[in-house]
């Protein structure tokens, strides 16, 4: 697995919330679900990877991220905000467009086909 998803059979860092099956994701197209309170724009690439970001557009202050639109830019996977279109590397949460500004990025993990999501990943 890459640097989105990554198979773990140990709970290292604990908190993991299973959210859906990598199947019931459309590539390319992002998913919303609520883990550990907060909204989380879950997004399968073409390989398989998943990635998880807050859903909140920091500047259109509403939560659309998961309505973007998913590419790669510069060797970098990214999500277009559909409001400004700015974009944010979905490794990390970095925009792209404002090296200022960031989204949270959640860890990831699949087990047996199972998304899990734990916390958010530290910069």
């Amino acid at each position: 697995m890459s640097a989105g998803a990554r198979r773990d059979d140990q709970d290292d860092r604990g908190d993991w919330q299973p959210v859906c099956q990598v199947a019931a994701l459309e590539v390319k197209r992002g998913a919303t679900a609520l883990v550990h309170g907060q909204a989380i724009a879950i997004f399968r690439m073409p390989d398989d990877v998943v990635y998880a970001l807050g859903n909140h557009d920091p500047f259109a202050r509403a939560s659309v991220i998961a309505k973007g639109i998913v590419g790669v830019r510069d060797g970098v996977p990214f999500v277009a905000s559909p409001v400004h279109r700015h974009g944010f590397d979905l490794r990390t949460g970095q925009c792209l467009d404002d090296p200022h500004v960031t989204i949270p990025a959640y860890e990831v993990r699949v087990v047996d086909g199972l998304i899990h999501v734990g916390h958010r990943k530290v910069a």
